[in-house]
């Protein structure tokens, strides 16, 4: 990632812009980062579908030009504010929420001043840092907040030197990219994994794009544009369940161009997912009108497994099915519970149709949409506790990814008193609900939650999305991998053996209940099979089997 510098002789000096230049400054930062977020999402550290850091991070920035969008305001200070109040609305996952506090603090560092000149710059940078580092409860080195850090020194070093606005981005720029480099060299994780730190690049584009715009360099993207936001904003749930369709299915072709098929699917939609060959992709994408993506894909090759799920209507159309054999179960058409005026209810999230289920099974007052490379916003977790008739509400993120959103979003509940419990698993929440007493006392209540979540063990199955080192353990792309408690434990290539080797790293023989929840990408039948063997390894557990529907993860483990 390289910023030509040539082009300078052709610019006069720029020593300060008014809010307007500030607005356009925005737009370039989010159009470099739309260029390049994909190369964000590739320096996951963990080989698992959930490599989204560039994805939540472009889509609280497009949230934040949606709310300038349209602005003639002049005065820096109003407009960084807007910027925040869009920002906040749509961050999503931990680099979302922490980008839109670095816009947080850069809107408080310069709200007094209606130009933004070197030292003002400096000033907001520093800023932005300080209510970045105040936001996350364990501040970590060698992650966003160290760029942001090392960013804000330079510009305050420079802004000594220079008056040039075009300058001081130009040495900021370079010690974002430098601080990025050297991410690997404070955080262990990062260097045995072999990359750098993800949010940090993302900033560091951001910025970026803000330099090539003042150099009058190209983005080599079309700015965001009426339609493009337009279709953003049909993509958000009209009401807590209203998140169109999901579409997925495989296409087949010959020279498939990987990297084209998935910029054009990600136009049409959210929560897009490719990945494959040039001979066979498969596309999973959230849209309004299904046809759109099955139209482009039958155009390009063939289509196959087709799957299309109504996400806004699906949760009234489970039939009910109970086969009692080996504790075997069957989703089921459960309706949101009925939540009385004063007591507590809970917010959960969930990434398949029959978690939701099992959600409202077991208490949840509202389920929203979302979980690994689908992380809802911080304005879709307030509308949802915003939606009770209660005003004390238990929230239950569910995924470490989301946990920050949920403490944002109580920022804009209403005067409701809301406790997030920090569940970082599907097995967590469920057993926090159960520890549910709407009638409680809410701090009290959560505790008890809370106490209740890290009583289980969470299993994951899922596939390596690329090779790597990791944990001691060798890993090929397209293994199969098992994470215990969010640590990778196993590596194979076969889906029984790695169940059975990860249960017993996760202590089962000592434990008496082991659920599993079956996702998209296995059958019934496959996942029968494998209770079957499970009850000739642990024959005196109680194994029960239900349908999660969450794409990506074979199987999540529950054992208690």
């Amino acid at each position: 990632m390289s910023t030509r510098t040539n082009k300078h002789a052709a610019h006069k000096k720029k020593s300060c812009c008014d809010g307007q230049i500030f607005k356009e400054l925005v737009r370039a930062g989010l159009a470099w980062l739309e260029q390049n977020h994909e190369k964000v999402n590739a320096l996951n550290v963990f080989p698992v579908p959930d490599g989204d850091t560039g994805t939540n991070m472009l889509l609280t920035m497009r949230s934040a030009w949606k709310e300038i969008a349209n602005s003639d305001d002049t005065h820096l200070g109003s407009m960084a504010q807007r910027v925040y109040d869009g920002a906040l609305m749509g961050a999503r996952g931990n680099s979302g929420v922490i980008l839109s506090q670095l816009w947080r603090g850069f809107a408080r560092g310069v709200e007094a001043y209606a130009k933004l000149d070197a030292e003002t710059m400096a000033k907001g940078l520093e800023e932005a840092t300080r209510t970045a580092y105040q936001a996350v409860q364990e501040p970590v080195e060698g992650t966003i907040l160290t760029v942001a850090r090392e960013a804000s020194e330079e510009a305050t070093l420079i802004a000594s030197q220079t008056s040039d606005l075009r300058e001081i981005l130009e040495k900021v720029v370079q010690r974002c990219n430098d601080s990025v480099q050297h991410t690997p060299e404070l955080l262990a994780v990062l260097r045995e994994a072999g990359v750098v730190d993800s949010g940090g690049m993302g900033l560091a584009f951001i910025m970026e794009g803000m330099l090539r715009h003042l150099n009058g360099e190209s983005l080599a993207l079309q700015e965001p544009t009426e339609s493009t936001l337009a279709r953003h904003d049909t993509l958000a749930p009209h009401d807590e369940l209203g998140y169109g369709y999901d579409v997925q299915f495989l296409l087949k072709g010959e020279s498939l161009d990987v990297d084209q098929v998935r910029a054009d699917i990600e136009a049409m939609g959210d929560s897009t997912l490719v990945v494959g060959d040039s001979a066979m992709l498969k596309v999973h994408v959230h849209v309004h009108n299904p046809g759109v993506p099955l139209g482009y894909g039958a155009e390009h090759g063939v289509l196959l497994d087709v799957v299309v799920e109504n996400m806004q209507e699906q949760y009234q159309e489970f039939a009910a099915h109970d086969h009692g054999d080996h504790g075997i179960h069957d989703k089921t058409s459960i309706a949101p519970p009925q939540i009385a005026e004063g007591t507590i209810a809970a917010v959960t999230v969930a990434p398949g149709e029959g978690l939701t289920q099992i959600f409202y099974s077991v208490g949840a007052g509202r389920v929203i949409s979302g979980g690994q490379t689908m992380n809802p916003s911080t304005e879709e977790i307030a509308k949802a506790i915003n939606a009770l008739p209660t005003n004390k509400v238990i929230m239950l993120p569910n995924n470490k990814n989301i946990l920050l959103s949920a403490q944002q979003a109580t920022q804009l509940t209403n005067s409701k008193q809301v406790s997030v419990v920090p569940t970082t698993s599907i097995p967590q929440g469920i057993a926090a609900l159960l520890a549910l007493d709407p009638n409680g006392e809410l701090e009290e209540v959560a505790a008890n939650m809370k106490a209740a979540s890290e009583m289980v063990e969470t299993g994951e199955i899922t596939t390596a999305t690329r090779n790597v080192t990791l944990e001691g353990i060798k890993i090929k792309k397209g293994q199969i991998i098992g994470l215990h408690n969010d640590i990778l434990r196993v590596a194979g290539n076969n889906i029984t053996e790695v169940v059975d080797s990860l249960l017993e790293k996760m202590g089962t023989a000592d434990l008496e209940l082991i659920t599993l929840y079956y996702g998209t990408n296995v059958t019934r039948h496959e996942a029968q099979t494998l209770v079957e063997h499970l009850h000739g390894t642990y024959p005196d557990h109680d194994i029960e089997l239900r349908e999660g529907g969450q794409p990506h993860y074979f199987y999540i483990i529950s054992a208690e």
